[in-house]
């Protein structure tokens, strides 16, 4: 009987999922139509569909955690979590921290400001651009982009906000989101082309894990494979993307 006991332990431990076979996903759910908090107060999105779509597959439970973004790897690396999806790039400098999946998303970002106020990139320099702390955004303006202040926030709703209030003269994020907030206000616009250099944006999502937990990977891969075979991926990018 101990035999059997340890034998299933074992088996548990060798699927990189929880005893009580539940996938605890950590996000930042203020990035629509990746992830969001609904009228309904539950956390929504393409993002927290997906997942849920590849724990069916993987005949686990899934629960999900709002938290800050820039909070979100140190707390899967300190084991309070067992995987992140939020919207988050996969870039070399992350994957010395963490592992990732094959993408799920093929990324770009751009650049939003007040319809009719800036032609182009070149104009920004000199001005302020917000982003969320911790982003890849946040990093390639640092990096590609000194002329231009980079001013970190703790969500894109407050930057957003500030940017309509004239506390800001642009916000940089990712092109879907951005598209997100085009179509609920048009007062905005896009500056300057989209962004795809890979080694920031181009590589495209990805969902973290710890990087020693290689059987969450496999089976968050292969869990991806089916749901693309099989149709339910296509279904939700229209359901989120393509409304």
């Amino acid at each position: 009987m101990k035999k059997t006991v340890i034998a299933a332990l074992l088996a548990v431990v060798s699927t990189g999922v929880s005893a009580a076979q539940t996938v605890r996903f950590a996000t930042e759910a203020t990035y629509a139509p990746f992830e969001f908090v609904g009228a309904d107060n539950k956390i929504q999105g393409f993002d927290i569909d997906l997942a849920n779509a590849l724990c069916k597959q993987m005949e686990v439970e899934c629960t999900f955690t709002n938290q800050a973004f820039d909070s979100l790897i140190p707390s899967l690396r300190f084991r309070r979590f067992d995987a992140v999806i939020s919207g988050m790039d996969i870039t070399p400098d992350r994957q010395k921290q963490v592992a990732f999946t094959q993408p799920y998303y093929e990324n770009s970002a751009v650049f939003v400001a007040q319809k009719g106020k800036f032609a182009d990139l070149a104009s920004l320099a000199g001005k302020c651009v917000g982003m969320q702390n911790g982003s890849t955004h946040q990093k390639y303006l640092m990096d590609k982009h000194p002329e231009i202040t980079a001013v970190p926030y703790d969500s894109y709703q407050n930057a957003i906000l500030d940017l309509k209030n004239g506390r800001l003269d642009s916000v940089f994020g990712d092109t879907a989101v951005v598209n997100e907030w085009l179509m609920k206000d048009a007062s905005l616009a896009t500056v300057g082309e989209k962004v795809t250099d890979k080694a920031y944006f181009g590589t495209g999502l990805g969902i973290a894990v710890r990087l020693n937990n290689t059987a969450l990977v496999d089976k968050f891969n292969q869990a991806l494979d089916k749901v693309k075979q099989d149709g339910t991926y296509q279904s939700l990018y229209q359901k989120w993307f393509q409304q």
